[in-house]
C-alpha cells in the first residue's frame, strides 16, 4: 500500500472525527461563545481533514 494513500486515510479519520465531536458539541452546547467558538474550530478543522484526506487517496494511483 501506497505511503501517501495511508495518510489520506488517516486524515480522513481524523476528520470524521472532528465532524463527529463538532456534532457532539452542536447537540450538547449550553450557550457561551467559547461553546460556539469550539464548535466552530472543530467543525472547520474536521471538515478540511476530512476533504483533504479524501482528495488524497482519489488521486493517489495504485502501482503494484
Amino acid at each position: 500500500m501506497n505511503l501517501k494513500r495511508i495518510f489520506g486515510t488517516i486524515l480522513t479519520t481524523l476528520g470524521i472525527i472532528g465532524l463527529i465531536y463538532a456534532a457532539y458539541l452542536f447537540i450538547n452546547v449550553s450557550g457561551g461563545t467559547q461553546s460556539y467558538k469550539m464548535l466552530a474550530i472543530y467543525g472547520v478543522l474536521g471538515l478540511i481533514f476530512f476533504v483533504s484526506g479524501i482528495g488524497l487517496i482519489k488521486t493517489t494511483k495504485d502501482e503494484s
